[in-house]
């Protein structure tokens, strides 16, 4: 298990580009699956978890050819599908929850896939109903083994159908999306995620030879097609990581641009921080953060307390409210964090406390977090990051802390995050690996 130890109270100054969306990479990079001729991905970021699904894909038989950093050339044309059954498959993919979307993939193009129940964060409960019950829909057969933990699923001829989901899965809309492509006849998916990654990976496969109308809405119209080709694509600014980067300047006091956001598909990501007193302003596709010493939390208009919430979108993704919450932390005013489509993604709110953040966890999804003011710096501890993105959360507590902290467990970052330590120790701040 890997530390960084991490000298707080630095102000950052400088630039940081955001890297590629780790969501949208592991979604095109299962869909490469879908054809045997090649295809070219830009901007791919080097984390963990991407370079995780790239590895089950060599061992697919799908050749990788690295391009330059961030482009790398995919065929998959010669699939080895015995390798779903060795214990390199299951102890990889089980590792990997992204590794779920070669199902559809492999499943429209092949007729068979399978998985062990994957991993990823530790953030509750994250079913895979959506993905097997919209498969079977198209006419697939599903099989869960309970003593080995495998989900399979087979199909000889995948058909279009009508299908309401029961959750705007992200993911299980991927899955469904990349069967249905090659099935015979017409799908409707209504209830379907409509992030900016999923639209991506729909405008990807439009290139190939799918045909998909209903793209940006949650109701996507499919007609299948009998093969798809090659296609260059380049994947977005992850907008996670803009977003933590926007908190990341207002704790710190920090004067820092991002460059390149693509701010058109940031949705309501700029305008919650704006909610929270951070100053920033639009320089094109640059957001520039100017350094305040400090920021004030706006109110409901009968003067209410402000409550932020996550829903699918155009709502305001999960994966930041672990940073609106910490950002909140030396805000002026009070916010309640209210995290509605996970069970567990709060606890961590604990460390934060023992930090000197007067936070009080109502229950597993609601947090009330009364503002410090930067009246009172936190103090540095040592803490374990639980998952991704409450670990930079933690780190960027640490970086606003009086004193030394030291995380452990920074693997958990290391999946979402390219090289953070560096980038940040770029522009100010005392990052070192132990």
């Amino acid at each position: 298990m890997a530390s960084i130890q991490v000298e707080g109270g630095h102000p950052l100054k400088g630039t940081l580009r955001p890297q590629g969306a780790k969501n949208e990479a592991l979604q095109v990079l299962c869909a490469t699956l879908l054809t045997e001729e090649e295809v070219t991905i830009h901007n791919i970021p080097n984390i963990r978890d991407v370079n995780k699904l790239i590895e089950i894909l060599q061992d697919l038989g799908v050749r990788v050819e690295r391009l330059a950093k961030g482009s790398y050339r995919f065929q998959a044309k010669n699939i080895n599908l015995e390798y779903l059954e060795t214990p390199a498959f299951a102890q990889k993919a089980a590792a990997l929850r992204g590794s779920v979307m070669i199902l559809g993939p492999l499943l429209a193009r092949f007729g068979y896939a399978r998985i062990p129940k994957p991993g990823g964060d530790k953030i509750g409960r994250r079913r895979l109903d959506t993905h097997f019950l919209g498969l079977q829909n198209l006419g697939a057969d599903f099989q869960y083994d309970p003593a080995t933990g495998y989900y399979s699923i087979q199909a000889r001829n995948l058909r279009g159908t009508y299908m309401l989901l029961d959750e705007a899965s992200v993911t299980g809309t991927a899955n469904i999306i990349m069967a249905a492509v090659l099935a015979k006849g017409t799908t409707t998916i209504y209830h379907a995620a409509c992030e900016p990654y999923i639209q991506q990976l729909c405008h990807m496969l439009v290139r190939m030879g799918a045909r998909i109308s209903g793209i940006g809405s949650n109701l996507l119209t499919i007609e299948g097609v009998e093969a798809l080709g090659g296609t260059e694509h380049s994947i977005l600014p992850d907008m996670i990581e803009i977003g933590s980067f926007i908190g990341l300047a207002a704790m710190t006091g920090s004067e820092i641009t991002i460059p390149n956001c693509h701010i058109d598909q940031l949705g309501c990501i700029p305008r919650t921080f704006q909610r929270m007193g951070i100053a920033m302003e639009f320089r094109g596709d640059d957001i520039y953060i100017p350094a305040q010493s400090h920021y004030e939390i706006d109110t409901f208009m009968d003067g209410s307390i402000l409550t932020i919430s996550d829903a699918p979108w155009p709502g305001f993704t999960p994966d930041l409210l672990s940073i609106v919450l910490v950002t909140a932390i030396q805000a002026r005013g009070t916010l309640l964090v209210h995290q509605k489509m996970f069970e567990s993604r709060l606890f961590f709110v604990d460390k934060l406390i023992d930090m000197g953040a007067q936070i009080i966890l109502c229950d597993p999804h609601r947090a009330t977090v009364i503002g410090l003011d930067k009246k009172m710096p936190l103090r540095g501890i040592r803490m374990t990051s639980p998952d991704i993105r409450a670990g930079v959360a933690l780190l960027i507590a640490a970086l606003s802390a009086e004193g030394t902290s030291i995380i452990d467990n920074v693997e958990q970052i290391d999946r979402g995050y390219e090289n953070i330590d560096g980038r940040l120790n770029a522009i100010g701040a005392k990052i070192k690996r132990l």
